[in-house]
């Protein structure tokens, strides 16, 4: 089993949902672990996108970066160009991805349009975390 830190500027959205979906569909294939740089708390639209498709986020807390923690991991995912950025220094043997995802919480328009954008991303990293499940998984 493979640890996998995501990491998003507020682990509000973009993080919490990544850890999700690599928790529910990356059992006994990935611990999966999610950390911001600036934590915000968990999203309550993230939470309904996500419920949306059967997966509970409502229990998952939005929590900073534990170095410790971070040096543990087998690879990093930022799901943003501000967490690409501004990770901490961790060794080379773990791999680091980027994911450039837009942050849904910027959103702007009414709800519906709102929520729309939600679902788009929450599907986007649906895919991608599938996508890492399957690299994974083929070695």
């Amino acid at each position: 089993m493979i640890r996998v830190m995501f990491l998003c500027t507020g682990n509000s959205c973009r993080s919490q949902m990544a850890e999700g979906f690599a928790r529910e569909r990356g059992r006994g294939v990935i611990e999966a672990y999610s950390a911001g740089l600036n934590p915000k708390g968990v999203n309550e639209k993230a939470i309904a996108v996500m419920r949306e498709i059967g997966i509970d986020i409502s229990h998952h807390e939005s929590k900073p970066i534990d170095p410790d923690l971070l040096q543990k991991m087998d690879v990093v995912i930022a799901l943003c160009d501000n967490a690409a950025e501004s990770c901490p220094w961790t060794p080379p043997e773990i791999k680091h991805i980027h994911w450039p995802l837009k942050d849904p919480a910027e959103a702007e328009g009414t709800e519906d349009e709102i929520m729309k954008e939600f679902r788009r991303v929450r599907d986007e990293i649906e895919q991608r975390v599938k996508n890492f499940i399957q690299d994974v998984r083929n070695g």
